[in-house]
């Protein structure tokens, strides 16, 4: 039987050295390669029967977004990337009677597999078991939890021709407890005929050419800076940045609804221009966790804009407590093709602090600096990150912004200064009149 062969992926690219591929039935073969912004993200896999004929075929680029408690029993955002050394043990070709099964094992004690199923005519994924190890100390620093994790969620993959080739260039997201798969460039083919891998493709529906291809993240209303042309024509002014829907999200524990949150949300980006960009609630899912003293709130708006938050508890006396917001991240991604168009994240906040039981509530206009480039504008914000009760907000502690005495700021402001001139006038008036008695004595 012949003997498996490593080879690169990329045209022109050199071999990567993974040591010897083994001889057996199914061989494999597992190839990294580079590309743009991410690196070692493209993996190659060609499973083959005892026949050395190509049984299963499969090329795609992955990265895991991971959210784990640490020692501290705070909540911390990890990437997982696929390293160099990936290797390939347990693909099975699959049959009429049996699954087909693409796996692979990367890093300190990570995996990731999915099963194939068919019928008469079609093939499609089925589950997709991922394994994530906290001992890998690199990718999970102070984990509370040791050991390894694992999620087994759904395939989404729609029902394909048998012979045809899947292939999905855009990028899709599967979420799962704490877990973001990130997917793109994909291209499979289960149940290959013949060794022969199909000449069809079966293009994932974000794939179908029904409108011309954008670059996302999905900016609304961007307002840039007005440039001059050659015509005579008069130009019109940017139409205003209108406020951004207000979305509902809720986490739950259980069965039991352990996080509210209500919210408009806008991106200030500033780049090569500055954009604008407004999260969608009708295209955002919520993930996260809760926790007695850490809770973290995670929104993915149409997989190009990911925003999350945590939240702090903290003793104000023996007997008191209040929960703030103490980290906000934000992630930016090219949906076409998975890289990050802008990240930044920022721990350092001390911001919408309420007793614990309460909630917090600010219908005015509040600006997050979340790096030098990136800002995130909330409006008619309603949150309760900690001990919600039978699904409701609890009793609101308003910002100032909101806060009915507001309207007294300016009348103080004005008090003060209104005793400040008369101040500087009896003064005055104190002055000049030592002044004149000095005068009458000489």
């Amino acid at each position: 039987m012949a003997r498996a062969r490593c080879r690169s992926p990329l045209p022109g690219a050199p071999a990567v050295s993974m040591g010897p591929c083994r001889a057996v039935a199914p061989l494999l073969f597992v190839l990294l390669g580079a590309s743009g912004f991410f690196q070692s993200d493209a993996v190659e896999v060609d499973v083959k029967d005892g026949a050395n004929a190509t049984c299963l075929y499969a090329n795609w680029m992955m990265k895991f977004l991971i959210t784990y408690e640490t020692n501290s029993s705070d909540y911390k955002n990890t990437t997982l990337n696929l390293s160099s050394n990936v290797t390939h043990d347990g693909s099975v070709c699959g049959n009429d009677t049996q699954a087909a099964l693409l796996a692979v094992q990367f890093g300190e004690g990570h995996s990731w597999s999915v099963n194939f199923t068919k019928t008469n005519e079609t093939y499609q994924g089925d589950f997709i078991t991922f394994t994530y190890n906290t001992n890998d100390t690199a990718v999970f620093p102070d984990a509370k939890r040791k050991g390894t994790i694992t999620i087994v969620v759904k395939d989404t993959m729609q029902p394909v021709q048998l012979n045809n080739v899947f292939v999905c260039h855009n990028t899709d997201f599967l979420e799962a407890e704490s877990v973001t798969q990130i997917f793109w460039n994909v291209t499979v083919q289960a149940f290959v005929q013949n060794g022969t891998i199909g000449k069809k493709e079966s293009r994932c529906h974000a794939d179908t050419p029904t409108s011309a291809p954008t670059v996302p993240p999905t900016v609304t209303n961007v307002t840039t800076a007005s440039t001059t042309t050659a015509s005579p024509a008069p130009t019109t002014a940017p139409k205003p940045v209108e406020n951004p829907e207000t979305g509902n999200y809720s986490l739950k524990s259980g069965n039991k609804t352990c996080l509210l949150a209500n919210v408009g949300l806008q991106l200030n980006v500033s780049r090569d221009k500055p954009l604008l960009i407004n999260v969608n609630p009708k295209t955002t899912s919520a993930d996260g966790a809760c926790g007695n003293t850490t809770a973290t709130l995670k929104l993915n708006d149409g997989n190009s804009t990911l925003i999350g938050f945590t939240f702090v508890v903290k003793n104000v006396s023996k007997t008191a407590q209040k929960f703030y917001l103490k980290e906000v991240n934000v992630t930016l991604l090219n949906r076409l093709n998975g890289s990050v168009i802008s990240n930044a994240d920022n721990s350092n906040f001390s911001k919408w602090d309420a007793f614990l039981g309460t909630s917090y509530m600010c219908q005015k206009e509040q600006t997050l600096e979340i790096s030098d480039n990136i800002q995130i504008h909330t409006f008619n914000l309603w949150i309760q990150p900690f001990l919600v009760v039978e699904n409701k907000f609890s009793t609101a502690e308003e910002c100032l912004a909101d806060s009915d005495l507001n309207f007294l700021i300016p009348i103080a402001v004005g008090m003060a200064l209104g005793f400040l001139i008369i101040l500087v006038f009896i003064s005055y008036l104190i002055g000049r009149r030592k002044s004149r008695t000095g005068y009458q004595s000489v």
